[in-house]
């Protein structure tokens, strides 16, 4: 959404072979509508968005940096989640292939 300015719902799948986070339509559709290249990418917290009103997002952003310096910005529906997403996409940006 950052590139855009808006922010979309997407459903996320994250694969390690090949190491990808695939994201769709949530309300259907089997084709993803792109990829994220996961290898040697890095994937930070958050706390809040560059360029953004702070009443636009809540505190539950991460970033991920591709290896080709592409920025995506994500939201979780939670801390708790955000935290598990950092963790499981930093074990597929190591060891995925």
């Amino acid at each position: 959404g950052h590139r855009r300015k808006n922010w979309k719902v997407r459903k996320f799948v994250l694969r390690d072979d090949p190491a990808y986070l695939h994201y769709y339509d949530p309300a259907g559709g089997e084709e993803p509508l792109g990829a994220i290249h996961l290898r040697g990418c890095v994937v930070t917290a958050l706390e809040d968005m560059p360029d953004s009103k702070k009443y636009d997002v809540d505190n539950i952003l991460f970033e991920i940096i591709t290896a080709n310096d592409t920025h995506y910005y994500l939201q979780a529906a939670s801390s708790a989640e955000r935290t598990e997403w950092i963790k499981a996409i930093q074990t597929v940006s190591r060891t995925g292939k």
